[in-house]
């Protein structure tokens, strides 16, 4: 039973090919001007920020202090920091209208932050993190954040540090109130 579950790494990558198709789906609505492509353009944002903090949380909170430990505590520094750089641009995109011509510059912006992380990670981190961290650990630690990310806030929260203790005590209530205004206002449905 244990060879069915995702390593934490291939959980990780598999997180990264969905946003990307996300991305790729927001290039392609980039400066759309109907009124259901501008819908859709903000329900795609939606999604990208809903899945890009749950991913970002778990890996600050379960994956980075592994890092730290075992692998590079200067490449866990490094990610947090780009981490901390992206929540801040997600946080300006949800305020903004996809109307708005500061809507499409930020999602550009996040998504070379994004690609840029994803490449470092996939190029650099996650090498490392197979040559120093055994299957079983990397086993259940993909199904710690399987759980884990079940759980995450789904909104950025920048005043938030990076850390895992002030991600762990802020996550329950951030969590519980970001999943109520997402059921109140529809968003991350698609409807």
């Amino acid at each position: 039973m244990a060879d069915e579950q995702r390593d934490v790494i291939e959980v990780l990558e598999h997180d990264h090919r969905e946003v990307e198709q996300m991305f790729a789906e927001l290039e392609s609505l980039r400066g759309a001007s109907t009124e259901e492509a501008k819908s859709r353009r903000k329900d795609v944002a939606d999604r990208v920020t809903i899945e890009l903090v749950r991913h970002s949380v778990a890996e600050e909170v379960l994956v980075y202090p592994r890092v730290d430990k075992k692998v590079s505590a200067e490449e866990a520094e490094r990610a947090r920091k780009e981490h901390a750089s992206a929540e801040e641009t997600l946080h300006r995109i949800e305020k903004l209208d996809p109307d708005d011509p500061a809507f499409d510059d930020e999602v550009a912006t996040l998504m070379r932050e994004i690609r840029k992380h994803i490449a470092e990670e996939e190029g650099q981190m996650f090498a490392h993190m197979r040559q120093v961290v055994d299957e079983d650990e990397l086993r259940s630690l993909g199904a710690r954040v399987e759980a884990f990310k079940k759980v995450a806030p789904t909104r950025p929260h920048p005043n938030v540090p990076n850390e895992p203790l002030p991600r762990i005590a802020a996550g329950p209530a951030a969590s519980l109130f970001d999943r109520m205004r997402d059921v109140a206002t529809g968003r991350g449905t698609d409807n």
